[in-house]
């Protein structure tokens, strides 16, 4: 039985495959920023991870852009799961404690490139199927993301 696709909308411009992108990276502030402009979300202990599918091939890299596909294999075996021929989704690595939290002393102690722990947190969708995201709205893009991720 064949797998169906499912028809989604499409948002972005028409590009090429990206590659690894530099990621947006947090910065400190004396203040948190107010109003309706902000979107405010919970920092994982864990790694920043850049997830690619390419033509069903699936690779993960770090923020610096190393390529730890086979230290996060569970990772890449569960993105299987999308239903995408082509992405790249930006995230966190963690791996869950006793107590629901991340533990990054876990995690590390991991890397071994056979643990079945990890999980990626996603919370961005940069580029899908053949569009460029990243000039779309966060709002937008975390929408088809969770509609991309749903179910898996």
């Amino acid at each position: 039985m064949a797998l169906q696709r499912r028809k989604r909308t499409t948002i972005g411009v028409k590009a090429p495959f990206l590659g690894f992108i530099e990621p947006m990276l947090a910065e400190q502030v004396d203040r948190v920023p107010r109003g309706n402009r902000w979107i405010h979300e919970i920092k994982f202990d864990g790694y920043r991870g850049q997830l690619h599918i390419a033509n069903h091939d699936v690779r993960i890299y770090t923020r610096r852009g190393l390529d730890w596909t086979k230290r996060f294999r569970k990772v890449a075996h569960d993105a299987d799961l999308i239903d995408a021929a082509s992405a790249i989704i930006d995230g966190e690595i963690v791996v869950p404690g006793e107590d629901g939290k991340t533990d990054f002393a876990t995690l590390q102690n991991s890397l071994t490139g056979k643990a079945d722990n990890f999980l990626m947190v996603a919370f961005d969708l940069l580029y899908l199927d053949g569009p460029d995201l990243r000039r779309e709205p966060l709002r937008g893009r975390k929408a088809a993301l969770k509609a991309l991720v749903a179910g898996t």
